[in-house]
């Protein structure tokens, strides 16, 4: 960042819309030769690897915020390929929407990433401040005191960029940021809500009395949990045959291991039934099953 500061001052380089400053300075030292392609190559690879950033990390990021509750979440799940991919749809939506709202004009999005990043960089860096004087381990002190001079540092160029490029397009993410708080919050709301109606609180496990006159239906309930829903599907499921399997699809070996220990209470002694699925698909191995169920008992499909 230095030496391209250093050579644009002194090669009197100025930037406009159709050559970079880099491409102006490798143009001036190299030529049109190879080496100035390389650079260019070389500029693009690194450019590539930046934007691979945010489709790898904001997934991760989403993944984290929708397991708190946060964000729906559909963005916890993973496909077929082991990646987030709701979250990286989310980001390529989001991305192409700035795109055409900005026309791809580079020099009105710069605002937007400069407060985007320096204001992640000032909290990142109070958070390790607080981190260091809450555990107080050997030397806090001054990895606090490092923490917090870049803390001071990157608030200074947080106001500096929010001062001069407000009217230029930063008044957009001083408005989201409010914006995307009230959401998170208000998703947290309706999680905690639906977890009040599905919690198990205030319930005794009772056997299963009654059954169901039809014998020859087969009744298949697909379980994510045990919680309220679940023991609703069970008696709906009892109500209609006597024969009522429930699936499980083990795409979490944390959430299964936490059914299998609660399904003997609650189960209703309906038999669970679980499977594997090493690709963390839902679909194809219920589909699976139900086709193994229907070759061995055609006659009460």
């Amino acid at each position: 960042f230095l030496g391209i500061s250093f050579l644009a001052r002194e090669m009197a380089i100025v930037p406009h819309e159709h050559e970079t400053v880099i491409s102006q300075i490798g143009r001036q030292v190299f030529g049109d030769g190879p080496l100035y392609f390389i650079l260019q190559v070389a500029t693009t690879l690194i450019l590539v690897l930046a934007a691979n950033t945010s489709f790898a990390d904001f997934p991760r990021l989403s993944a984290i915020l929708a397991r708190d509750r946060y964000l729906p979440r559909q963005l916890t799940n993973l496909g077929d390929r082991l990646v987030f991919a709701n979250g990286i749809v989310t980001l390529a939506i989001l991305a192409s929407t700035l795109i055409v709202l900005f026309n791809g004009r580079t020099h009105r999005l710069i605002p937007l990433y400069a407060v985007g990043v320096f204001l992640s960089f000032t909290l990142s860096q109070a958070g390790m401040v607080r981190h260091w004087r809450r555990l107080r381990g050997p030397g806090w002190t001054w990895k606090a005191a490092v923490n917090g001079v870049g803390a001071v540092a990157t608030t200074l160029v947080l106001a500096i960029i929010v001062a001069t490029k407000f009217i230029h397009g930063a008044w957009i993410v001083i408005l989201l940021i409010p914006l995307f708080v009230w959401i998170f919050r208000a998703v947290r709301h309706h999680y905690n809500a639906v977890a009040e109606q599905l919690t198990l609180d205030g319930l005794s496990p009772e056997p299963w009395t009654g059954l169901a006159s039809r014998k020859r239906q087969k009744v298949i309930v697909l379980v994510s949990g045990v919680h309220r829903g679940t023991l609703e599907a069970l008696h709906f499921g009892r109500s209609l045959s006597r024969d009522v399997t429930a699936v499980v699809v083990d795409v979490e070996p944390e959430v299964t291991a936490r059914i299998r220990e609660k399904w003997p209470l609650w189960g209703y002694r309906v038999p669970l039934v679980v499977l594997d699925s090493p690709f963390r698909s839902t679909v194809g191995p219920v589909l699976a099953y139900l086709d193994g169920r229907d070759m061995q008992e055609p006659e009460r499909g």
